[in-house]
């Protein structure tokens, strides 16, 4: 097996810029709409698209186009990524952003990819990536489905809140470092585990005890 360099994990700010998906079908679907909620601008060319990427053209969330991939495609391109099922225009991809300096992924395909997409979930602002370099993408799933069991939807509510008590410790405590410190005594605290019992006002109390016992230190 050749021998892959570890991935360096990193967050894209994608927003308004130039993504282009080369392919139509439901890969191409979901590698849009994700693209999409980092409000990147998309565009994609296809020889046939499904009907909900035609339906993307149509309210204007992408660009569209139904013809066959070309050389100078990724012209302006940030990032390309590449869903079709014929392997010579996957490789044409790969080579010309390689050429251009452009982030390329091509599905199922990690040696022609300068990254990898993790499977990743989403609670709010709260994302929790998972790879497993390219070896078992049907693993980096399922321990994405075992988390979904762990951090439901409500916990992007609870994201909120911690917020909340975040700029409480902000205002209060001016100095990062005794704020870190007050951070982790929060969290060994259990704060999360009230968040999820809904136990507001417990969560609170733990949140002013922590402020409290570090003015008893001043």
């Amino acid at each position: 097996m050749d021998s892959v360099a570890p991935y360096y994990p990193v967050a894209l700010d994608l927003r308004h810029r130039r993504c282009v998906v080369i392919g139509g079908g439901t890969v191409a679907e979901r590698k849009v709409e994700s693209l999409l909620e980092c409000q990147a601008q998309v565009m994609v060319i296809a020889r046939r698209a499904t009907s909900r990427l035609r339906e993307m053209a149509r309210v204007g969330a992408i660009r569209l186009e139904e013809r066959r991939y070309q050389p100078g495609d990724l012209a302006g391109a940030f990032l390309a990524m590449g869903a079709t099922d014929d392997p010579q225009v996957n490789e044409a991809i790969f080579q010309e952003a390689q050429a251009s300096e452009v982030l390329v992924n091509i599905a199922d395909d990690p040696q022609h990819c300068n990254f990898i997409v993790p499977a990743t979930l989403r609670r709010g602002d709260l994302a929790i990536a998972i790879t497993t370099g390219g070896k078992s993408p049907a693993l980096a799933r399922q321990l994405r489905l075992e988390l979904e069991e762990i951090y439901p939807r409500e916990f992007a509510q609870h994201l909120e809140e911690l917020a909340c008590y975040r700029r409480l410790l902000r205002e209060r405590l001016p100095d990062p470092s005794r704020r870190e410190a007050v951070w982790r005594d929060i969290m060994a605290g259990g704060i999360l585990d009230l968040l999820r019992q809904e136990r507001m006002q417990d969560a609170l109390k733990l949140v002013q005890d922590a402020l409290d016992r570090v003015g008893d230190r001043d």
